[in-house]
């Protein structure tokens, strides 16, 4: 139950640059709302984050949380905000992607 909860804390955190990045090109009371956003996304995220870590252990659970973080961020980036989706940045996000499901399974 608490991987649930880990990989919820890190969508979470995808949720959060998001509204950073919309803040970023918003103005006036729409830029405020999107700061309101991260600001709960943040809090939401971290209480996650400080249930998951309750069983699992901090390092794998810190590297997970930032990993589905990092990875989420630049697929949101690609996507949403229309960055760059070059060979080099998807083929380290797949090993990225990797490296998270390989420290779930060498975790007790």
């Amino acid at each position: 139950m608490n991987w649930i909860i880990l990989i919820i804390a890190g969508l979470f955190e995808v949720s959060f640059t998001f509204c950073l990045g919309k803040a970023k090109h918003a103005a006036g009371s729409e830029a405020y709302w999107w700061y309101a956003g991260f600001g709960v996304s943040l809090v939401i995220s971290m209480l996650l984050l400080l249930k998951a870590t309750q069983t699992l252990p901090l390092g794998t659970a810190y590297a997970v949380w930032t990993g589905i973080g990092a990875a989420g961020t630049v697929l949101l980036g690609i996507i949403v905000f229309h960055e760059p989706a070059t060979f080099w940045r998807l083929f380290f996000i797949v090993i990225l992607i990797s490296s998270i499901i390989g420290l779930k399974l060498v975790s007790h």
